[in-house]
């Protein structure tokens, strides 16, 4: 089987994995005609959880395109096959399983470093320099450019500057 046309994904940043669009998946589902073959990496690649990875299979199938992923433990399955939609639905079911059990470890770690004291989280960087921020706007230097001096976000100057002027009013 050789593809002759790539729809790529790269990881997304944090900001954008809160409102994802998915928008080069959603370019492969509609550019697949009957016949066709979406093959992907892993099931991960293609959904969040298993009832979106079965309702894109279910889709596929409907509209007789199969279904190939790539990693699964070194083998191949391709959904074509009813044993293949079997093991997709089992590890599909188990990768989401594994995933909220990860979920849950690591809220527990954080709850106990908590309580011990250990997890302050993340220090606040735009806030720490709400002095410059405001010394800056005080001296007319735009918001772009004091976010690009202190090498922050345009947004967190906006931010920094609405609470100092709450405060002020306050």
């Amino acid at each position: 089987m050789k593809p002759n046309v790539f729809f790529t994904s790269t990881r997304m940043s944090r900001w954008a994995r809160s409102m994802p669009t998915r928008d080069q998946l959603n370019q492969a589902l509609a550019f697949l005609r009957e016949g066709d073959a979406l093959v992907v990496t892993k099931p991960d690649r293609l959904a969040r959880n298993t009832a979106e990875l079965l309702t894109i299979e279910a889709d596929l199938t409907a509209r007789k395109i199969g279904l190939v992923v790539l990693s699964i433990g070194g083998e191949r399955i391709d959904t074509r096959s009813a044993t293949s939609r079997l093991i997709l639905t089992i590890l599909g079911g188990v990768a989401e399983w594994e995933r909220k059990i990860m979920l849950e470890r690591q809220k527990a770690g954080i709850a106990s470093a908590k309580a011990a004291g250990k997890y302050q989280g993340r220090a606040p960087t735009a806030r720490a320099k709400a002095a410059e921020i405001a010394r800056l706007a005080a001296e007319g230097v735009t918001r772009e450019e004091t976010a690009a001096r202190l090498g922050i976000g345009v947004a967190s100057v906006y931010r920094i500057l609405a609470e100092t002027r709450h405060r002020a009013a306050a």
